[in-house]
């Protein structure tokens, strides 16, 4: 079948669904909805002349001209009957306990049209960020939809249900306003519980808004702590690294991430102790508190001979200091006395590599950036270097440095339904040793395959060409029983000396510090050069410009 992908961007949910289409068996291109206005894009429309348009995430409206010739299907983070653009922000704020995804034809008005499929999941509790849960649930509710849809176009007579007939498992839905940034204000005088609920509702975009000293922020990234003595609301009390500690009524409210708010257009979105100050002095000077387990950046166990550490990095950004941290725990966790350690990440973050935003809000970008690759790049070879056996766990979509991370280490294993994008953009030539680690496992073809033709591959296909070892499965607590059988299965001798013996013919004849310094010295030249338009690209994707034109890649061979 040949499908065309109408969306807004290119994300992780579109790739997903790119990835998995694609691997069915069908032919699938991507246009991006920014870039067109109703006249060309239904000229290029007519020029694809699909089977079927999907429609995985769109923010625009489709017009009569494309939907009243093509069968064209909206997938909306919503159930059945529900309407309107803030539908998980609603659905967190009111506390659902059940919230869903429907497929549905575009008409003139926004998610109004006939149901193909729905379906619907349990919301989890505590609540989960916005971000957090439309990767993970949502998604995973999309792909059933889409699924469904295709089966149904497949069989040649689709008919979808009228709304007003379609059941309804989920009450009280309707069409919900738009939300807006005041709507998500905190008062530091409700419950911890409240706030954080606000700040998860808010996340990604709009952010919630608060006050603290004076000073107007944005917040993202929080969990909450019980504790037995008063604070006054709104005082921040404790950090721990990044992290800072406000007061509210009854508990203390973490936050992970801030951006300033000046005239009600937010900054840059940072790590909270790099943007909120106590009176003109820096957070640092913030007595030091231990974070609650929700927002900890490593957490490290031992099962058996086997280390276990875990890391967390909001959005799978990872900035200079966050590198250093995490490359002391891998080392401390090294010095154990075990034959394995399993480096994993959390079941809404890996890692994507260096942080832009940080760089980009640096006094100095190309120096941060500088910082910041040779942070990782230490990351890379602590895994790389070890004397005990490595295995990487790509528990959620990892892009550019972070995917390179994952294969510094001897074993890697993958996620089911992680979407991986092996390859470097913005105008960088990347490092992270991949120029060793992604020959060696995939060999030099199929490897400079990857990095030009700048296409996401599933789990699944990552696993057929050898960038990963193991699949596991979807469902987050079954993928932890499978991490942790297959982490004490490594106790075996035979079969640790097996893997460590085939990690080992994968090294380079020449020295790791070869291929560190080699990319190196291109990554200089993107930073301080700018030779690729490294800083424009970077400002883009930090502020969210879009795209002025579909990558010709990305449309139909």
């Amino acid at each position: 079948m040949k499908i065309l992908l109408l969306v807004s961007a290119f994300n992780g949910l579109t790739q997903r669904a790119w990835c998995h289409l694609r691997e069915e068996g069908h032919t699938v291109g991507v246009e991006l909805a920014p870039t067109h206005t109703d006249e060309s894009m239904t000229e290029l429309v007519r020029q694809h002349d699909p089977d079927l348009i999907l429609c995985p995430f769109l923010k625009h409206r489709v017009p009569e001209s494309v939907w009243g010739h093509y069968p064209t299907v909206i997938v909306h983070p919503g159930p059945a009957g529900d309407r309107g653009p803030s539908s998980l922000d609603h659905a967190i704020l009111d506390e659902r306990v059940r919230w869903g995804v429907t497929a549905l034809s575009a008409i003139e008005a926004m998610d109004a049209g006939p149901i193909w499929s729905s379906h619907n999941f349990t919301m989890p509790s505590p609540p989960i960020s916005k971000s957090a849960l439309y990767n993970s649930h949502v998604a995973d509710a999309a792909m059933a939809c889409i699924d469904d849809v295709v089966a149904t176009v497949a069989q040649g007579n689709p008919r979808p249900t009228p709304p007003e007939v379609y059941p309804r498992e989920i009450p009280d839905t309707g069409e919900r306003p738009l939300l807006r940034r005041k709507d998500f204000a905190i008062d530091w005088s409700d419950t911890p519980e409240e706030i954080c609920r606000r700040i998860a509702a808010a996340d990604g975009a709009p952010g919630a808004p608060a006050v603290i000293n004076g000073r107007d922020y944005c917040l993202f990234d929080a969990t909450h702590e019980d504790i037995t003595y008063s604070v006054r609301p709104g005082t921040v009390v404790a950090r721990d690294g990044d992290r800072i500690a406000v007061g509210a009524n009854g508990g203390l409210v973490w936050v992970g991430y801030a951006a300033k708010l000046t005239d009600n257009k937010r900054g840059i979105k940072q790590p909270a102790g790099h943007v909120i100050s106590v009176g003109g002095v820096p957070s640092t000077t913030l007595p030091h508190r231990n974070v609650p387990e929700e927002l900890s950046e490593t957490d490290y166990q031992r099962i058996g001979d086997v280390g276990v550490l875990t890391i967390r990095s909001y959005n799978g950004a990872m900035h200079t200091e966050q590198c250093e941290r995490i490359t002391t725990a891998v080392e401390k966790a090294l010095t154990e006395s075990t034959h394995t350690l399993v480096v994993t990440g959390t079941e809404h973050c890996f890692s994507n590599g260096i942080h832009l935003g940080a760089i980009e809000a640096a006094v100095d970008p190309a120096q941060e950036a500088w910082n910041n690759i040779n942070a990782i790049d230490d990351l890379c070879a602590a895994l790389a270097e070890a004397r005990q056996l490595t295995v990487a766990s790509i528990s959620t979509n990892a892009g550019a440095g972070g995917v390179m991370t994952a294969l510094a280490a001897d074993v890697v294993y993958a996620r089911e339904g992680a979407v991986l994008n092996p390859y470097y953009d913005m105008g960088l030539y990347g490092s992270e040793l991949h120029s060793w680690s992604l020959p060696a496992r995939v060999g030099l073809e199929t490897a400079h395959r990857l990095l030009n033709d700048k296409l996401p591959v599933s789990a699944r296909r990552a696993l057929d060409l050898g960038l990963v070892d193991a699949v596991g499965p979807r469902q987050w607590d079954s993928y932890v029983r499978w991490l942790t059988q297959r982490a004490q299965a490594l106790e075996d001798d035979r079969l640790r000396e097996q893997l460590r013996h085939g990690a080992l013919a994968r090294r380079s004849a020449r020295p790791l510090t070869y291929h560190r310094t080699l990319e190196l010295a291109e990554m200089a030249r993107d930073f301080y050069d700018n030779r690729n338009g490294f800083a424009e690209k970077r400002r883009d994707f930090v502020f969210k410009r879009p795209a002025s034109e579909t990558p010709p890649h990305l449309r139909f061979a």
